[in-house]
This record gives structure tokens, C-alpha cells and sequence, in this order.
């Protein structure tokens, strides 16, 4: 049995967000706040737990200002999983501006930004924070026509690990990234139609939810690969 912990998941309204919350609210003892933009869908997802309560989070634009309101009731936060992402699939020359500060947004910047929103939350007990990558966006892998944004936004990612690891070495809060492989989800199909994934979400949520709860005691600043395939 874990200790009680208020877990914060950014992204939790389909696919591995989903399978992340709903594994982490069997453990009846934690509280989870999720996150994201669907609040529908939300509701829908977790209306049967009593320890999950749901807010609204578009991640595209003021989000320290949101995060300000929806977790104004919380003190401490233990556990931040930065699970949202947004994919872009497009040839490199039908970029637009839009799709390129869209994808930096959400992906990286955003993350960022929530990282900033939460800290006084975790300074006084420490905490682990889990952002979620993408084996594209790890040097030396295998990589796909289309994803130029996606990819080096989640690249970025893995540096901001790095360097929040570095600068918050001396403190109680670690940080480390999930590069992840394959997984049968919504924006898997999004992006390869038809492509049959060696995991399910729920597969990839069951790791995901082991290594954010106990990860912090062996990692900090590491981005490790979460992938079946050989890079």
C-alpha cells in the first residue's frame, strides 16, 4: 500500500492520460486531479471515482494562469505526470507558423508552465515529475516523414528534463521523461492509420503509473526509453 499522494495528470482525457487515471484511482488512497481540454470526456472517463476531480486545461495559451485557479484549493502536490501531447503530421514544406508555435506550445512550453505552476506545491515535501516523450524525439532513433514538429518538440522535452534535473539537483523534487514507443491510442491512429501497435494504452499506462510512483527513488534528469523496438 503506497502512502496517500495528490497526483496532478495534465492530459487525461483519452487514450494513455485515461489509462493512467483510471489505474492510479484504484488505489483508493491517492487523489488525482485531471486535466485537459475535454471536460466531457473527462466526466465520462471518471465520474465512477470518488478521488478524481476533473478541470478544464487548454493547454495552448495562459496556462499558469489556469493552473492558478484550478489548484488554488490544493497545499501539496507529490506526483505531476505531464501526459498531454499534440501531433502534427504534415511534409516538412506544408508547415505553417501556426503548426510549429502550436506544437512547441503544447508540447514544451506548456509543460514548462504547468512545471512552474506546481513547484511551490512540491518545495516543502518534494515530489516526482514525469513528463512524456516520444522515442522520436530521442537522438539516434528511428524517425518518420511528417513529424518535423512533433518530434523536435518532444526532443525539446527531453532537454528541458535535463536541465530542470541540473538546476533542481540540491532540492527534493526530481524530474525525469518517458520516451515512449508504440502504443495502440487515438493519436497513434492519427498518425499511422492502420498501424498495429505492441501495446495497448492500458499496457503502457501500467508502467507509466509503476515508474511515476517509485522512479524518483533510483532516477532524476533521465530520459529513458519506454519502446519494444529496437531504435
Amino acid at each position: 500500500m503506497n502512502n496517500p499522494k495528490t497526483i496532478v495528470v495534465v492530459g487525461a482525457s483519452r487514450g494513455i492520460g485515461k489509462a493512467i487515471v483510471q489505474q492510479l484511482a484504484s488505489q483508493e488512497e491517492n487523489t488525482i486531479i485531471a486535466l485537459a481540454r475535454n471536460t466531457e470526456a473527462l466526466a465520462k472517463a471518471f465520474s465512477a471515482f470518488s478521488n478524481v476531480t476533473t478541470g478544464k486545461l487548454d493547454l495552448a495559451k495562459g496556462v499558469n494562469e489556469q493552473l492558478e485557479v484550478l489548484l488554488e484549493q490544493v497545499t501539496t502536490i507529490d506526483l505531476l505526470i505531464n501526459n498531454a501531447g499534440l501531433l502534427v503530421n504534415k511534409s516538412f514544406p506544408t508547415l505553417t507558423h501556426e503548426d510549429l508555435t502550436l506544437s512547441y506550445q503544447v508540447n514544451v512550453i506548456s509543460v514548462m508552465e504547468t512545471v512552474q505552476a506546481i513547484l511551490p506545491k512540491m518545495e516543502k515535501n518534494g515530489g516526482h515529475i514525469v513528463n512524456i516523450s516520444s522515442m522520436g524525439g530521442v537522438q539516434g532513433t528511428v524517425k518518420f516523414p511528417g513529424l518535423s514538429a512533433y518530434s523536435t518538440s518532444k526532443a525539446a522535452l527531453c532537454s528541458f528534463t535535463e536541465l530542470f534535473a541540473e538546476e533542481y539537483k540540491n532540492s527534493p523534487i526530481k524530474m525525469n521523461c518517458l520516451a515512449l514507443g508504440a502504443a495502440q491510442t487515438e493519436m497513434l491512429n492519427e498518425a499511422f492509420p492502420g498501424y498495429q501497435a505492441p501495446l495497448s494504452a492500458d499496457e503502457m499506462a501500467a508502467f507509466i503509473v509503476n515508474f511515476s510512483l517509485t522512479g524518483h527513488q533510483w532516477f532524476n534528469g533521465k530520459i529513458l526509453p519506454v519502446s519494444l523496438s529496437t531504435p
